[in-house]
């Protein structure tokens, strides 16, 4: 079947980091999977939360929020509705746990990095594209407080990459990296996160109309791991290319 952009069933759509798009912030990545792009900012903070206090370890969080014209028409923020949305907290503590995932924290010491993602497009996949461009935000935001003397340069505070995409099932069709169009009409829609060596974070599947069997959900993850195996290389060569121009 022909999807609406011409891709292939197992094809990723083109995807780009901009690292350091913003001067201010200790790492940030502009990151687009299509036509949706999200900003990704880190920010290096000594100390932790109270509770975390005096116990040699360091912590990482994520908020995750989308612009009022992300879409076709104009949404209200949120903070002017004086509510924070359930879908915004679901996919904010998603970040964190995804970014968690692959941290060290005694090595981090006791200090905090908030991740900050802003959908700037929607067209799909937006959780996925924000984790993928979260983490190469938060390598430069590491390799900042290194070279900034706030962690030691030789430890490793990151244990791996991550990296997300979404697959499900379009027309009977397991399709990988799901737009506006596949989305909107999935019989199911699964997100998964993974770590660069190929290891589960976290999937999140739901059959929005017709059941998934065995055989099928093992096809999507399947496709889901390929995809995140590409994501990863993608971002490899992104701090590859990055380190060589510095």
């Amino acid at each position: 079947m022909v999807r609406s952009d011409g891709r292939a069933a197992d094809e990723l759509r083109p995807v780009s980091f901009e690292r350091g798009w913003l001067e201010q912030a200790e790492g940030s990545t502009l990151v687009s999977f299509g036509r949706t792009r999200v900003l990704c900012a880190a920010s290096f903070v000594p100390g932790v939360p109270r509770w975390r206090r005096d116990s040699g370890l360091g912590w990482v969080t994520g908020e995750y929020a989308m612009l009022p014209r992300a879409t076709d028409t104009r949404n209200q923020r949120e903070s002017v509705r004086g509510k924070i949305g359930g879908r915004t907290h679901e996919i904010s503590r998603l970040l964190g746990r995804s970014l968690r995932a692959v941290i060290d924290y005694k090595a981090l010491g006791e200090n905090t990095i908030h991740i900050d993602c802003d959908v700037l497009q929607a067209d799909g996949g937006t959780r996925t594209a924000a984790i993928t461009g979260a983490y190469l935000a938060l390598a430069d935001a590491i390799s900042w407080a290194a070279a900034e003397g706030h962690v030691s340069s030789d430890a490793q505070i990151l244990t791996d990459s991550v990296a997300a995409v979404s697959v499900g099932i379009v027309e009977g069709e397991v399709r990988l990296d799901l737009h506006y169009d596949d989305d909107s009409t999935a019989d199911t829609d699964m997100n998964v996160v993974m770590t660069g060596s190929g290891r589960f974070i976290e999937v999140q599947g739901t059959a929005e109309q017709e059941p998934f069997d065995r055989q099928e959900l093992n096809a999507m993850l399947d496709f889901a791991a390929a995809g995140c195996k590409k994501l990863a290389e993608f971002q490899q060569n992104a701090l590859a290319t990055q380190a060589e121009d510095a």
